[in-house]
C-alpha cells in the first residue's frame, strides 16, 4: 500500500507546481519549512488518494510520516483524519489520537497542521481534560505550539471559547509569526459566533497583542474599530 501511494503521487507530480509550493511553504534555507521537499500536488489530489488507501496501518503511516516529501506527510495525515471520523469505538479514536500526538513533530508546516489539528486532536479532546494541550502550548517545538492553538477550532465551531482563549493567553508573547497569525484566526473565528466574547477579549489584552495577530483578529471588523484596535 505504501509502495502504491509513492508510485501514485510520483505520477501526478507537478515540478513548476512543486517550485511554486517550495517558496510559498517557505522551504530556504533558515526558513521554517527548511528542506521540505514538494512534488507539486494540489490537496484534492491528495484527499483522493487519501480516501483510497484509508484502512493503511500505523506501520506505514509512521513511514509515510518520515517521508521527506511533503505531499507525504500530509496524505498520511489525510489517511489518520478519515480513520478519525470512520471509528465507531473510543479505542480505536484513542490510539488515532496517541499515534498522532506521538508523530507530532513530524507535522512540520502550517498546512499539515491546519488540515488535521482540530479533526484529530480537538475531536478527542472536546470532552476531556485539556492539560496536554496546555503542555503543547508551551512547547519549544513551533509545530506543537500551532497544534495546541488550532485544535482548539474544534471547540470554537462547538460554541465553547473558553480554553482558545486561555491558549491565546500562554501564546501572546510567541515570537514567530505563525502562532500570530493562527492565534489571531482562531480569535477571529470565536468573533464569527460571538463578537461579544471576542471584543471583551481584545479590550482586554489588544495592547499586548503582537501587530499580525492583533490584524488576523479584527480582519472581519469595521473601519472605525479596526482603526480603535490599532491606533495602540
Amino acid at each position: 500500500m505504501l509502495e502504491r501511494i509513492v508510485e501514485e503521487t510520483d505520477k501526478i507530480a507537478d515540478p513548476e507546481k512543486a517550485k511554486i509550493l517550495s517558496g510559498f511553504f517557505k522551504t530556504g534555507k533558515g526558513q521554517y519549512g527548511e528542506g521540505d521537499i514538494f512534488l507539486g500536488i494540489i490537496v484534492p489530489e491528495s484527499r483522493k488518494i487519501a480516501k483510497k488507501y484509508s484502512g493503511m496501518d500505523f506501520g506505514s503511516l509512521e513511514k509515510l510520516l518520515n517521508s521527506e516529501i511533503h505531499e507525504h506527510r500530509l496524505i498520511a495525515l489525510l489517511i489518520l483524519v478519515e480513520k478519525f471520523k470512520k471509528a465507531k469505538r473510543k479505542q480505536v479514536q484513542k490510539e488515532i489520537f496517541d499515534f498522532y500526538f506521538a508523530n507530532s513533530k513530524k507535522i512540520n508546516n502550517w498546512d499539515l497542521v491546519d488540515l488535521s489539528a482540530d479533526k484529530i486532536v480537538g475531536e478527542y479532546l472536546f470532552d476531556k481534560d485539556k492539560a496536554i494541550l496546555y503542555g503543547l502550548a508551551r512547547s519549544e517545538n513551533l509545530w506543537q505550539r500551532r497544534i495546541a492553538i488550532v485544535a482548539t477550532f474544534n471547540f470554537i465551531k462547538k460554541g465553547k471559547f473558553s480554553e482558545t482563549l486561555e491558549i491565546a493567553k500562554i501564546l501572546m508573547n510567541d515570537q514567530h509569526d505563525l502562532i500570530h497569525k493562527a492565534v489571531g484566526w482562531m480569535i477571529r473565528e470565536i468573533g464569527k459566533r460571538d463578537q461579544g466574547v471576542e471584543e471583551k477579549f481584545l479590550k482586554k489584552y489588544y495592547k499586548l497583542m503582537p501587530r499580525t495577530m492583533l490584524r488576523y483578529a479584527i480582519e472581519r471588523f469595521s473601519y472605525d474599530k479596526k482603526k480603535f484596535y490599532m491606533a495602540k
